[in-house]
């Protein structure tokens, strides 16, 4: 099976795989080297084989994105039934330059390419409606994902709308709680479990701020308190961490968002973009 027919369970397995308990491992191991069994077995079947309980597989299920175990059998029935190949390459000690490159770049194209798969549609059209009303938009990030919110917060100042980005806690906290009904966050968190994130986004909520997380997939702390979600998908290697590869995925839906801001604000944002251009025109030689 080629990456392009991977069945979405198994990347929103793959995507929350260590958070998984033992016995949770033991169904998600399953699932991965032998979907046909899934398909044709029942949930008693299962839970026996692997010596868990039958709650044990259910809540596995809901935990993936299904209603139960009877939707995750006719999602796996449906997209495939061919077990996972398994293409995500580690990097070596002994790989040369050219392995290097090829590894790299091909794991990111997976990245990419699984985050499309799970990008949630609703939510990304109430994302870009959210901007677009916004009086003021507040883009933080701390970390290695403040550069990730410096970018949008780039991007955003070409559309006309008045756009801050903020990398440091004690700021980010100052600017929420300014901020008011008519605003908007975007915090940027791959893990989606900083304390920091959390307490800033209380703050902004109890001000009636709205509030959008981009973060990975999997139900963390951001996901639950963001009003609005949107997921990224990566795997980790032994030389390049989860949150490394979800940087470009990051990138990838800060660009989709903006042209999507841009498509609906066409008039305004060509206005902003010609004001842009005259005011660097000075700039260059």
């Amino acid at each position: 099976m080629t990456d392009s027919q991977t069945p979405t369970c198994f990347l929103r397995i793959r995507a929350i795989y260590p958070q998984l308990s033992d016995k949770e491992k033991k169904v998600a191991d399953l699932i991965l080297s032998d979907p046909e069994k899934i398909i044709h077995a029942t949930i008693n079947e299962i839970a026996g084989e692997l010596g868990i309980a039958d709650a044990t597989v259910f809540r596995f299920c809901k935990r993936i994105g299904f209603k139960g175990y009877q939707a995750l059998k006719i999602a796996l029935a449906t997209e495939s039934k061919a077990p996972l190949k398994e293409i995500h390459a580690e990097i070596n000690d002994g790989d040369d330059e050219k392995a290097i490159i090829t590894k790299v770049f091909k794991s990111n194209i997976r990245t990419l390419e699984d985050t499309s798969k799970i990008i949630n549609f609703n939510d990304f059209t109430k994302a870009t409606n959210v901007l677009i009303g916004a009086r003021k938009i507040d883009f933080y990030g701390n970390g290695g994902s403040g550069p990730i919110a410096l970018d949008a917060h780039h991007k955003f100042l070409r559309t006309g709308l008045l756009s801050s980005w903020y990398n440091d806690p004690h700021l980010q906290m100052m600017s929420a709680a300014q901020l008011t009904c008519e605003d908007v966050i975007v915090c940027i968190s791959h893990s989606g479990t900083s304390k920091d994130a959390i307490e800033i986004l209380n703050i902004a909520k109890s001000n009636g701020v709205k509030t959008i997380g981009i973060t990975h997939y999997g139900n963390t702390p951001l996901s639950q308190i963001a009003d609005i979600s949107l997921l990224t998908m990566s795997e980790e290697t032994e030389f390049r961490t989860e949150a490394l590869a979800s940087r470009l995925a990051q990138l990838s839906i800060i660009d989709a968002l903006y042209v999507s801001v841009c498509l609906q604000m066409k008039d305004q944002v060509k206005q902003s973009i010609n004001k842009l251009r005259n005011a660097m025109a000075v700039k260059r030689l």
